[in-house]
């Protein structure tokens, strides 16, 4: 098998030590693998299979002799180097929101639109966490009948926030347990016991930039153009898994029996859903795995064409690295 020279870029954050546990984990085929961040964190060891590998600064010579660049960097540093990238014969899959919504770019759910990979001029995006877990529980439903609006509600854990979110809670619950204050400093306001919702800025109406990337993106990887959602982004005191409520508007009634026999042959997906068993998809099962839980699925009571479902996932994985990888495998196929 052809082996590929892959680059990390942002290799030092949460999501980029996490691709580099499922590279191994997915036996993806490696000739040389480089780790790449920012000058600070140059010359830092990352453990690599029985050794470790040097990080490497980022710069527009680091990508010269690379086949895959796996991006794990924000918006602004993947902007900043993706011309490099591709200027270097690199294909950039990243993870980032920097080219999500650019018409060259294809968005790619593995599960669900693998053929646009083929649209690709250098440069694929990976979706955001909540859009890749919430459009994986329910594509298999959109093929039974085509989906035309979503409401959903999504309870984001605060490892999504990155690396410092589950220091936060920690150091915030033992604050509170011994009678101090806590100040926060990743999120707006205490996290611990409590619920923050808002995630992102205000974008659009009172929705702020998490809200809008469900129906954005949701339109582009499901090749619905006139799909309507409407999300509310929740940071929740949850360390790992996001969970999201889903209500779905569809053409035509489509039954819990059909849904759930759909959702239990779906790529990707497992059916939890049996609520006299107590048996439902929650963050504590679902992290550290590639599988998107969903359950709870019933009737919509408001409309007779809806239909609502509960689902969680790994938001690190599943929502990040792994999809980010998956990429990369069909790249290679």
């Amino acid at each position: 098998m052809k082996q590929y020279k892959v680059g990390i870029l942002g290799a030092t954050g949460a999501v980029g030590r996490e691709m580099m546990k499922i590279l191994i984990e997915r036996d993806f085929p490696i000739s040389e693998l480089r780790p790449i961040a920012s000058e600070r964190s140059a010359g830092t060891l990352l453990p690599w299979k029985d050794g470790a590998l040097t990080v490497q600064a980022a710069s527009e010579s680091v990508f010269e002799g690379l086949d895959i660049v796996l991006g794990a960097a924000e918006s602004d540093i993947a902007k900043k180097f993706a011309p490099a990238i591709v200027k270097a014969g690199a294909v950039f899959v990243d993870n980032s929101s920097a080219f999500r919504m650019a018409d060259e770019v294809p968005l790619i759910i593995p599960e669900i639109n693998a053929e646009d990979v083929k649209k690709h001029h250098g440069i694929l995006s990976n979706p955001n966490c909540s859009t890749i877990i919430t459009l994986t529980a329910i594509n298999a439903l959109n093929r039974l009948s085509p989906i035309r609006s979503i409401i959903a509600s999504t309870y984001q854990a605060v490892s999504g926030a990155g690396a410092g979110g589950p220091i936060e809670l920690a150091e915030q619950v033992e604050a509170l347990r011994e009678g101090k204050t806590c100040e926060p400093k990743v999120f707006s306001h205490q996290i611990a016991y409590n619920l923050i919702p808002q995630i992102g800025s205000e974008q659009y109406e009172g929705y702020t930039s998490e809200e809008m990337k469900m129906q954005n993106e949701g339109r582009k990887i499901l090749h619905l153009p006139e799909l309507t959602v409407s999300c509310t982004c929740v940071r929740v005191p949850v360390v790992r898994s996001h969970s999201i409520s889903v209500a779905l508007r569809f053409d035509r009634p489509v039954s819990v029996e059909e849904a759930r026999e759909a959702i239990a042959s779906a790529d990707g997906c497992r059916l939890v859903d049996d609520l006299a068993k107590k048996e439902y998809p929650m963050p504590l099962d679902t992290s550290d795995q590639d599988i998107v839980f969903v359950g709870r699925i019933r009737k919509d009571l408001t409309d007779t064409n809806g239909l609502c479902l509960w689902c969680c996932g790994d938001q690190v994985r599943k929502g990040a690295a792994t999809n980010t990888i998956q990429i990369a495998e069909l790249l290679i196929k």
